[in-house]
């Protein structure tokens, strides 16, 4: 709750990689799962309580962590269950990404996505319950079993793709850091196994899945309350894993990333939104064009200088492909689902808090047309309604409506442009009504490759 998870996690990288000095059995090949090994992921998950738990006690000395018996006594009755004002990176960020450890504790030693899932709860139970001396919030329960689920497994598949064990020197060693960095529960089992850095000429534990990343460098101007920011650097990268066609009744084979980072007063890391699928079902295809609804699980992370938001959400959503004449081709997505839980800004700030706790539902769209790999346009838009369920007594309507030009110079180099803007709409009942736009644009140089 008032931990700092981004440190403590540092904390917790460095000490696997020398807690895992010992070594032992072969690994296992990603594409048959390895044998179960529950004693593993037990063993892992405690670690992952205990190490910055310790470090929060005994090095930097945290008010939460001088628990007593007393608090635990407290924190095991479901009465005392109360939401937190912790910041907003904290809950929002912090607490999914601390998740995503818990859950990759059992996914790296044999589990399936669904058998791992609980993992992430259990973990988010027993640092609620026994870590910490405030009352345990049904905020971070969710944020960290929900986000910590989506992360997870999104971060389980690209420490995988990452690794190749059939490589050796630099590279190989570059990559199994990257890896560790990406998933430390997955990097430390390596390294106890003594599977780091082992060349193994016909390892199936090589992800064959194609990626596709596009990486942008760029400028980007925002305005907010009728006055706008000056144009700022950025860095944007976004995957697609797999395709939403292929093996799509296995979870997230198929999911998107995008992140963005840049220079900001309110946080460096301003968006960080994975949507990954579930499970999926074909409902036409003819000679020029395809379809299929997916059931996806989503984590939505916002916040720049003129906006921030928050959420976890599961959608249907139904993609469309059309190729026509003279290599066009048209992407098309439509869909929507509840949002199990969201953070909507709150302009009154209840109790001291900026945002609202509420949920909802969420709807989006997407038109893409692309002319022969060199020109492309797309339209999308994000909306939802949601009702506070802890905060002030409202309901908000948002609106996200984006769209993006480029334009291919040369192999592999595009320049883009791309204007948009969100809308807040807050209904209060007993504060005045808020209607806010955060109008924003963006032109980058953007590099495209497939891994």
């Amino acid at each position: 709750m008032n931990s700092r998870p981004s440190f403590k996690l540092a904390i917790f990288r460095c000490l696997l990689a020398v807690l895992a000095l010992q070594s032992s059995a072969l690994g296992q090949p990603v594409d048959s799962l390895p044998a179960k090994r529950f004693g593993r992921g037990a063993l892992d998950l405690g670690l992952a309580e205990a190490t910055p738990w310790l470090v929060d006690r005994y090095i930097r000395n945290v008010d939460y962590t001088h628990i007593s018996f007393g608090n635990i006594r407290d924190n095991l009755s479901p009465h005392s269950w109360a939401w937190d004002d912790d910041g907003f990176t904290t809950n929002q960020f912090g607490h999914p990404y601390h998740g995503s450890i818990f859950y990759n504790t059992f996914r790296s030693n044999g589990y399936s996505f669904w058998q791992s899932a609980p993992a992430a709860f259990a973990g988010s139970y027993i640092w609620e319950t026994f870590g910490e001396n405030q009352a345990p919030a049904p905020n971070d329960f969710i944020n960290t079993g929900m986000g910590g689920i989506v992360l997870g497994e999104m971060t389980h598949r690209l420490a995988h793709k990452i690794i190749d064990e059939r490589r050796r020197g630099f590279r190989r060693q570059a990559s199994e850091v990257l890896a560790l960095i990406i998933d430390p529960a997955n990097g430390f089992d390596r390294i106890i196994d003594g599977r780091w850095g082992r060349v193994r000429a016909n390892s199936g534990m090589q992800d064959s899945t194609p990626i596709f990343a596009e990486l942008d460098l760029g400028m980007r101007k925002f305005r907010a309350d009728h006055t706008s920011s000056g144009f700022g650097l950025y860095g944007h990268v976004r995957f697609l894993y797999g395709s939403p066609f292929v093996n799509y009744r296995t979870p997230f084979s198929y999911f998107s990333v995008n992140a963005e980072l840049g220079k900001d007063d309110s946080s460096k890391l301003n968006i960080i939104s994975v949507y990954g699928s579930l499970t999926g079902w074909r409902i036409g295809e003819t000679k020029n064009s395809r379809h299929l609804a997916l059931l996806s699980a989503n984590y939505d992370f916002i916040h720049n200088e003129a906006f921030f938001y928050s959420g976890q959400s599961v959608k249907l959503l139904v993609f469309s492909e059309f190729g026509l004449p003279r290599k066009i081709r048209i992407n098309t997505t439509i869909g929507g689902g509840p949002v199990i839980l969201a953070a909507v800004p709150d302009t009154y700030h209840y109790e001291g808090r900026d945002y609202d706790y509420c949920t909802g539902i969420g709807v989006n769209g997407n038109f893409r047309i692309n002319f022969a790999d060199r020109f492309s346009y797309s339209i999308n838009y994000r909306g939802g309604w949601l009702k506070t369920i802890n905060g002030s007594a409202s309901h908000y309507f948002l609106h996200a409506i984006t769209s993006e030009f480029s334009a291919e110079l040369v192999r592999h180099f595009s320049l883009c442009l791309e204007p948009g803007y969100f809308t807040l709409e807050g209904v209060y009942r007993h504060y005045a009504n808020v209607d806010k736009t955060y109008p924003y644009l963006r032109a980058s140089v953007r590099y495209t490759l497939n891994l």
